[in-house]
């Protein structure tokens, strides 16, 4: 009979010890906060300090900002249950979401939009007029993993031309092309005279203008692609449901902070933040799908 209770009041302390061990997974007391960078990796960290206090103070809860090396180890950090909340590109959530349930929550808002497009950037005297006449052009992108620069370009080109494969696009129809690892090197590609076309972000002319006050008289778009879904916010499947709204809400909170979105808009120039549904990113899924075995986050 002794026995028989020390196996049982193990058998329940083991219960109980399980069902606490779950409670943390879905509400623990610290929540890290994953960002990638935009362009400066040594000072991010210290720019959203402030955002990810303001958080803390609204949930209760630690709250501790983590910069991450790339999109693939954020996305493997949430995929491990290391990071909770992940700042990702639509490209990044579609790949978090396939691989580990990663949800998205909340989007951004630019130039008071949830959307946006990717364009193509050539010489103003390069006599370079549509996207026919490419062909034989080198082209310059940002990587091979890039949403706007290299995925929705790509894909569009590969359904007007009727090409089947990638290599059919870069090693076909193009005369050349190279990856130049961001959307600013791309476009000054073009402007040297290094590349024939770059496909970014529109409008990366913007961000140049300073460097390069002749930037909109040297550089024009022959043309877009369709409309890409914002940035997201994302979190782990694990958080109970009534975190993730609190989560929701607070960042939410923030289009009334002033000092907050002056935040978002210096790390990833966001203006407002809205909810979001995982139907939004159908698009990019359906993208992904395409290129799959091609590119990854590495």
């Amino acid at each position: 009979m002794k026995k028989f209770l020390m196996v049982t009041a193990l058998a329940l302390m083991t219960f109980l010890a399980a069902c606490g061990s779950s409670a943390d997974e879905g509400n623990p007391d610290e929540l890290v906060m994953g960002f990638v960078p935009s362009q400066d990796s040594d000072t991010i960290a210290e720019t959203v300090e402030p955002l990810a206090e303001e958080l803390a103070e609204i949930l209760g809860k630690e709250v501790e900002p983590r910069t991450m090396t790339n999109y693939n180890a954020l996305v493997e950090g949430m995929g491990s249950q290391q990071v909770h909340i992940g700042f990702i590109p639509a490209f990044g959530y579609v790949i978090a979401n396939e691989d580990y349930d990663v949800e998205v929550i909340l989007k951004s808002i630019r130039h008071g939009d949830s959307t946006y497009k990717a364009q193509y950037v050539v010489r103003s005297d390069s006599g370079i007029e549509s996207l026919e006449d490419l062909e034989g052009k080198t082209w310059a992108y940002a990587d091979a993993t890039s949403t706007s620069g290299f995925l929705f370009p790509a894909s569009q080109l590969m359904d007007m031309f009727d090409l089947e494969s990638q290599g059919d696009l870069t090693n076909g129809f193009f005369g050349d092309t190279v990856a130049v690892g961001g959307h600013d090197t791309a476009a000054i590609a073009v402007y040297d005279g290094d590349a024939d076309v770059a496909t970014t972000f529109d409008d990366v002319r913007d961000n140049l203008e300073d460097d390069y006050p002749d930037i909109f008289d040297e550089l024009d778009v022959i043309d877009y692609t369709d409309e890409i879904p914002n940035d997201t916010i994302s979190v782990i499947k694990e958080l109970d449901d009534d975190l993730v709204e609190e989560i929701r809400e607070a960042f939410l909170s923030f289009n009334e902070d002033d000092d907050m979105i002056e935040i978002m808009n210096e790390v990833y120039t966001w203006d407002a933040i809205d909810t979001a549904e995982h139907s939004e990113y159908d698009v990019v899924a359906e993208t992904y799908e395409r290129f799959k075995d091609d590119v990854s986050l590495d």
